[in-house]
């Protein structure tokens, strides 16, 4: 018998998070789950918010203010620890031409956060946050620097000192979106061995391995998307053997089988997520794969639409199931709840989030009637 680790990681998760589901009481699963949502505090909005979820009808209540901070567009959610890192969307954090990393200490009790420390990212705008399998780092993409950020977690939950920034450089064939690089994502691959940042000014996502909390380059160094697809956000398949990436120019996503021992990532196919003949402006924002391994879902702004996918589970190619609005204008990130039966997508123009009843057998998206009002909302994280 072979044993595959990388499978054996991807179940060991999945009974990980079943395990997290059950209740003290008899062994029962849980009612609910908490939620975070990031934003962008304009309008409605003051910082994190935390609501309940109904995880057998869909409901969203109880919403309240977690933590007043500046611009937490993207969360993170450290995998064992009550700790949550949030990005500071901006570009004149401290007096710098950088934004800002928090990290910030959960209540169990209230899921409240209390501020630990913050740091500079290191570049302007930082739009995206990981914490690496191992519970070490921090990982930050700063979008308008094109550029990442690497930070150690203290003892206490708190962000230590940069260990790594990295600087991209070069340009692609938008000469108003792409005239340089432009970070949009970092994440690990399911073994924590080496992270994946997706650059949309350059048309490729760059692989890197950390090393003591140093990022450093891999070989082979990156995967290439077509000229002008913007690649922005990336995820893998639970199995491990297959990634994605959505192309917020192009309007596209791209399917790559992923060679865990290297790093390497090679095409499989690249499909529209957009109808055919819509001729309207849109982008892409997020993109998910659904706990099941058998569906992938991505975001439409524009078109204000989740496109849903089936996955071949032998090769990993895509094939179009069509669209479900979002009941709402410009979605940006989304989120898929512990069960696996609902998709809660952030309307940032709507002030809303909508809940989305997941076919398990189809991968459709129905309407629950379910939302919930929130100030521009960016970013959606269950809590583990």
């Amino acid at each position: 018998m072979i044993f595959d680790a990388h499978r054996f990681t991807a179940t060991l998760t999945c009974a990980t998070l079943a395990l997290t589901l059950l209740s003290c009481q008899g062994g029962r699963a849980a009612d609910s789950a908490r939620v975070y949502f990031g934003t962008y505090t304009r309008g409605l909005s003051k910082g994190i918010y935390l609501a309940r979820f109904d995880l057998e009808t869909g409901r969203l209540d109880a919403l309240q203010l977690a933590a007043e901070l500046a611009n937490p567009s993207f969360l993170a959610l450290h995998p064992t620890r009550p700790l949550v890192f949030a990005v500071g969307e901006m570009a004149d954090f401290g007096g710098e031409k950088a934004g800002a990393v928090s990290a910030l200490a959960v209540d169990r009790a209230t899921g409240r956060l209390a501020l630990l420390n913050q740091q500079t990212s290191g570049g302007a705008h930082p739009c995206h946050v990981c914490v690496a399998p191992s519970g070490d780092y921090v990982l930050v993409a700063n979008y308008t620097s094109g550029s990442l950020a690497c930070y150690p977690i203290e003892a206490d939950g708190s962000l230590g000192a940069m260990t790594s920034l990295v600087r991209h450089a070069g340009s692609s064939v938008n000469s108003r979106r792409q005239a340089g690089p432009h970070a949009h994502s970092i994440n690990p691959d399911p073994a924590g061995r080496f992270f994946f940042a997706a650059d949309l000014g350059l048309d490729k996502i760059l692989v890197y391995r950390l090393e003591s909390g140093h990022l450093v380059p891999n070989n082979p160094p990156s995967a290439a998307l077509a000229p002008g697809s913007g690649p922005r956000h990336f995820a893998f398949h639970p199995a491990g053997r297959f990634a994605y990436v959505i192309n917020e120019l192009a309007s596209t996503v791209t399917a790559f089988r992923y060679d865990a021992d290297r790093g390497r990532l090679d095409l499989l196919q690249t499909l529209s997520t957009l109808p055919e003949g819509f001729d309207g402006q849109s982008t892409t924002a997020e993109v998910q794969v659904h706990p099941s391994g058998n569906f992938l879902y991505g975001s439409n702004r524009g078109h204000d639409s989740i496109a849903i996918f089936r996955i071949h589970p032998e090769t990993g190619r895509l094939t179009a199931r069509g669209h479900a609005s979002t009941q709402g204008k410009m979605p940006r990130n989304f989120a898929i709840d512990p069960t696996g039966r609902f998709l809660l997508a952030a309307n940032q123009d709507s002030d809303h989030v909508v809940v989305l009843r997941i076919d398990q057998e189809s991968g459709s998206l129905q309407s629950t009637g379910h939302h919930l009002k929130v100030g521009a909302p960016v970013c959606v994280k269950f809590a583990p």
